[in-house]
């Protein structure tokens, strides 16, 4: 459940990016769920027209998913569906990464990749076809065949990395679970599993595409068959049927291809950011070829499917060490030590002997740190100590042992563990001793559940005011376009805002995302 603080994000991202009536209709959605177009209208209060073009503004930019489900008719009556849209609060979230997303392209793909991924951020789902028109006009090039080529190589390796996938599909059916009943055992075993599903669940896994589907590049045209094909004066009857029968495929190639819609790959990214957020934490925490074994490890990780840890071979981990900076010295020795100090696990299957490592374990650590970094500076070195050492224990603990084990005055102990409890980073029990006389104690510990809960709303919260205020300066700059003096002094607050809602959403990521 997402809280109020993180709902007003969401909203505010979408008015600030597609205005007020695109705003009004996703807050609609966000704050009370799927709902079909006429009730949108009723909520909203707008036009049946001014509904519509919002909605296909959000499904343009994957933010709203339709889906339809079968209208209540009676007994016998022919069946009918009904068309529900629910907003997609993650994809609206990523809508704060998109620099980091054209930075990792850039550094992985070079800078056409990148030019590529930019037009897809900017305009949402597009054709091959539209991509390319986008490119043409801005460097002011026609679209010869062999830029076209050119470009398709280009986005081909997007598709391949799986920084671009096709579009899912617009308006999947969800037929209710009670329905086939009269199936294979098999069959009612997966409906079962359907029931513990929501529906927005059963739309989401309806509208996906498999995924040989998903990544299926583009076939590269033009050139390559012609290089293939006979000169003109030499054909024979043979040749030129063969040759119109290649034109034909061709043509059917290029009218496929002019349809097939492609969006960001939202979920590569994470992962990279996540990889990135391991890499960084482990480094530091173990130095750099720890980093560089991490690293290794994922992209040569033969796990598929799982996203919370990696595992592989020792033999591709080395080869990937030596394809990195720093790595090409390592021996096969000295990666072992490394993954053995990054807790890795090992185990025999038919492949042979991989490593394991749960990247779940280092992401708590990431955010422990953060928690306690955000403990420190906000208390002091003293409530530092007290909230770290109820982290380490994860069990309840009596005032007198807390203050004794972190050699802390008892009143000083009690005052922090109260400011603490009432600021909701600890949960207190009150336990009542029967002996001679009857005592009570406070017992404290680490929710660490309820505490990331909280700790996330705040972020939210954090993060809504930094995007308000840079709202704020940027029609302040546009008030100021006489005044340069002021307007420079107004990009430069921006850009120091711009900069710590970055890193605000680097600590985000490690609450909600990873």
């Amino acid at each position: 459940m997402v809280s109020q603080h993180g709902l007003r994000l969401a909203a505010g991202l979408i008015t600030s990016h597609f205005g007020d009536l695109v705003g009004k209709v996703c807050e609609c959605l966000l704050r009370r769920g799927t709902l079909s177009l006429h009730e949108i209208i009723r909520f909203t209060e707008l036009s049946s027209s001014q509904v519509k073009n919002c909605l296909l503004v959000l499904i343009q930019h994957s933010c709203v998913q339709a889906f339809s489900i079968p209208r209540p008719v009676a007994s016998g009556a022919e069946i009918r569906t009904l068309t529900q849209y629910m907003a997609l609060f993650d994809n609206i979230l990523h809508r704060l990464r998109f620099s980091k997303f054209l930075s990792i392209v850039q550094a992985d793909l070079g800078l056409q990749c990148r030019n590529l991924l930019e037009g897809l951020l900017q305009h949402g789902r597009l054709t091959f076809e539209q991509l390319a028109e986008r490119e043409a006009s801005t460097k002011g090039l026609e679209g010869s065949t062999s830029s076209q080529n050119i470009l398709r190589a280009e986005f081909d390796r997007l598709v391949r990395a799986h920084y671009v996938e096709r579009c899912p599909r617009p308006e999947p059916f969800i037929s209710p679970p009670e329905e086939d009943k009269l199936t294979s055992t098999k069959r009612r075993g997966s409906k079962a599993d359907a029931v513990n599903l929501s529906v927005e669940e059963l739309a989401m896994i309806g509208a996906a595409l498999p995924v040989i589907e998903r990544f299926s590049a583009i076939g590269s045209t033009g050139e390559e068959e012609e290089s293939k094909t006979p000169g003109h004066n030499s054909y024979t009857v043979g040749d030129k049927r063969k040759h119109e029968a290649l034109i034909d495929k061709e043509t059917q190639a290029v009218i496929v291809e002019s349809g097939v819609l492609w969006r960001v790959n939202f979920e590569k990214f994470v992962y990279c950011l996540k990889k990135k957020a391991c890499a960084t934490n482990v480094r530091s925490r173990y130095g750099l070829d720890a980093g560089i074994v991490l690293e290794a490890m994922i992209e040569s990780n033969t796990s598929e499917g799982n996203k919370n840890s990696v595992q592989s071979s020792i033999e591709n981990i080395i080869e990937a060490v030596r394809g990195k900076p720093g790595g090409i010295g390592m021996t096969m020795e000295h990666v072992r030590v490394v993954l053995e100090k990054l807790g890795s696990s090992i185990s025999s299957k038919e492949s042979g002997v991989l490593y394991e490592i749960d990247l779940k374990v280092i992401i708590k650590i990431c955010q422990t740190e953060e928690v306690e970094a955000l403990v420190l500076k906000k208390y002091g070195e003293v409530a530092h100590r007290i909230f770290r050492f109820l982290v380490k224990q994860g069990v309840v603990q009596e005032t007198d042992h807390i203050s004794d084990v972190t050699l802390i005055e008892k009143k000083t102990t009690q005052g922090i563990l109260l400011k603490l409890w009432k600021d909701e980073f600890l949960e207190m029990k009150k336990a009542i001793a029967q002996g001679s006389g009857t005592t009570q104690h406070f017992l404290w510990r680490v929710n660490w559940d309820e505490l990331c809960v909280h700790i996330l709303d705040d972020m939210y919260h954090a993060a809504l005011n930094l995007s308000q205020k840079i709202a704020h300066i940027l029609e302040q700059e546009q008030e100021a376009l006489q005044d340069k003096a002021k307007r420079q002094r107004l990009q430069k607050g921006r850009l120091i805002l711009e900069s710590s809602l970055l890193k605000l959403d680097d600590a985000l990521m490690l609450f909600h995302d990873f």
